[in-house]
């Protein structure tokens, strides 16, 4: 009889790869293209390379309360995020940029403890503030530090946070959008949706294109490819099977490729307090995935002893 195979582990592998190249992919063409001109070209991209594969018909697409779950999701992740990231590595590079991104997960429990009810335990608040001191760290960090790779300004560490709370809010929207759609096409629709709403940078992205090198041309079609169509579908494979703070902690891994990768493509490498910064970061995030301990059982019939 033949089983569904979970394949999450290796989805999410594929995921954490692309979307680490994204952050050096997106340095490396920030001269070239504004940010929301490069967000609307990477959806149109990601949007003709799903087509063949969702085949979209009337009858497959969401109504009601899916389609506005796909739509708030393509708003904030696919449009809302990537323009402040975008904007953020004008400042800072890849490495560090991915470092302050990863509180995502950590925003995600702070956000599930409001929307869902979930409350606010000590870890989670304890995490918050080791995490958000990081952030101040790495704020702080190339002004310490002259050889650092980029020199952060706070309106870049400021976008950085905001792109996170948009990665928050787009995964938690995900996971119940996923219920009415498959995976790939959530993302087909997240790209759709969002290329929509970024038409008004169709002029700024037309003008940037004409200017761009062939090399600038290939990483636009690149991101839209690999880092958006696949990695964000093999994220909402993994998303449609595991809940929002799982597949959200395997993110982890991000800030360290993206740096590596960032080191080997475009000779950068973030500012020594950074790391540090980032450390304290990932710690944070960590420390709120903890689960308070739960009191221990007593026996039916057996008092507690008193002290």
């Amino acid at each position: 009889m033949k089983t569904d195979r979970d394949l999450s582990v290796p989805a999410l592998l594929v995921t954490v790869l692309l979307w680490a190249s994204a952050f050096v992919g997106i340095r490396a063409v920030g001269d070239t293209y504004s940010p929301g001109s490069l967000t609307l070209g990477r959806l149109v991209v990601g949007a003709v390379a799903l087509t063949a594969f969702v085949r979209p018909r009337v009858s497959t697409l969401p109504r009601g309360r899916g389609l506005l779950l796909v739509t708030v999701y393509a708003l904030t992740w696919s449009v809302a995020y990537n323009v402040a990231l975008n904007a953020a590595e004008r400042d800072l590079d890849a490495g560090t940029t991915a470092l302050i991104v990863n509180i995502g997960p950590a925003l995600i429990a702070l956000l599930a403890g409001v929307v869902l009810k979930e409350g606010f335990p000590r870890p989670l608040v304890v995490g918050m503030v080791v995490a958000f001191a990081g952030v101040a760290l790495i704020a702080t960090s190339t002004e310490r530090d002259p050889t650092a790779a980029a020199t952060a300004t706070t309106t870049g560490v400021v976008l950085c946070v905001l792109a996170a709370v948009f990665y928050a809010v787009g995964a938690l929207v995900q996971k119940p959008a996923l219920a009415f759609v498959s995976p790939v096409m959530c993302v087909w629709l997240g790209c759709v949706i969002g290329a929509v709403a970024c038409l008004p940078f169709a002029p700024a992205l037309v003008g940037e294109l004409r200017a761009a090198s062939g090399e600038d041309v290939l990483w636009l079609v690149y991101l839209g490819v690999f880092p958006t169509a696949v990695a964000f579908t093999t994220w909402s494979y993994a998303l449609r099977r595991i809940s929002a703070g799982q597949a959200a902690s395997t993110t982890y891994l991000v800030p360290a490729v993206a740096t590596a990768i960032s080191w080997a493509v475009l000779d950068e490498v973030p500012a020594a307090l950074s790391f540090v910064g980032g450390a304290l970061c990932l710690a944070g995030v960590a420390i709120t995935r903890l689960r308070p301990r739960a009191p221990d059982p007593v026996a039916p019939g057996r008092a507690r002893p008193r002290r």
